[in-house]
């Protein structure tokens, strides 16, 4: 399975299995296994090691204590159809670790920005100063 041009899984590594959908389908859900059950073990995959590590710190429910990722399709009606969307969710799992986040640079607000934003203050202020009760 190809992540991007530099990055791809070997399919050997992913483990898919087979299992009976859930809810709603009538006699299809009963008797044909079309759910798909990916498991996909991080620390004994080809991918290269600071991905691993991004892969293994996200707050993900997918991705267990053992580092591995389980992922369940159900949605499609057929076999292939569910191992498609596993395949994809895995694949964007592991694409949104390697865009590395841009380092954010501490900037001050401008002179014009604090003026504004202090006028805007007083402005309100003096509307709601004048909302008193009237003294006769």
């Amino acid at each position: 399975m190809r992540i991007t041009d530099t990055i791809v899984i070997d399919d050997s590594e992913i483990d898919l299995t087979a299992i009976r959908a859930q809810g709603p389908g009538g006699q299809n859900v009963n008797k044909v296994a079309t759910a798909i059950h990916l498991r996909f073990d991080i620390a004994a995959s080809s991918l290269p090691d600071y991905l691993k590590e991004r892969l293994l710190a996200l707050s993900d429910q997918r991705i267990t204590k053992d580092g591995v990722v389980v992922i369940k399709a159900q949605q499609g009606r057929s076999q292939e159809q569910s191992r498609e969307e596993a395949l994809r969710r895995l694949q964007e799992l592991i694409l949104g670790v390697t865009i590395l986040p841009k380092a954010r640079r501490a900037t001050k607000p401008t002179y014009g920005s604090q003026r504004k934003r202090l006028d805007t203050k007083t402005a309100r202020g003096q509307t709601k100063a004048t909302r008193g009760k009237v003294a006769l």
